[in-house]
């Protein structure tokens, strides 16, 4: 499992929004800023964001982005998800098709076992957990 700069960029956008989580809507040109990436790429991973429900949206004049619950009701795991797909270590865990080797596979329980250890682990932070 490899986390892309999609999902490591999630996590930044999400942490910047935590940060200025005062109530008012962010715009995604400060967080571009703040965090120097570059604004076009951050509205392809904002989308994803704010199509998963994790971000509000506003348009106009105090238009911008925040946060649609709380720090500490986000997991990490369910920021990376929105933009990466899947965590799974190993493309037979998430595949559409089902390995047909799976029921002769005999690494596939340390796959299902490490997957779990991963999904555990990133469910177990928060962005607040993060902040501190």
């Amino acid at each position: 499992m490899m986390i892309t700069t999609k999902g490591r960029n999630a996590l930044k956008i999400m942490l910047d929004l935590a940060q200025h989580n005062d109530g008012n809507n962010v715009s995604l040109a400060d967080i571009a800023g703040r965090t120097k990436e570059s604004l076009k790429y951050l509205e392809a991973v904002m989308a994803q964001l704010s199509s998963a429900g994790l971000v509000v949206s506003a348009r106009g004049k105090s238009g911008g982005y925040r946060l649609a619950k709380s720090p500490n009701e986000y997991s990490v795991a369910e920021i990376i998800l929105a933009s990466e797909g899947s965590l799974a270590p190993v493309s037979c865990l998430y595949s559409e098709n089902p390995c047909e080797n799976a029921n002769n596979c005999l690494s596939l329980p340390l796959w299902k076992e490490l997957d779990e250890v991963i999904n555990n682990f990133l469910s177990s932070k928060t962005l607040a957990d993060l902040l501190k």
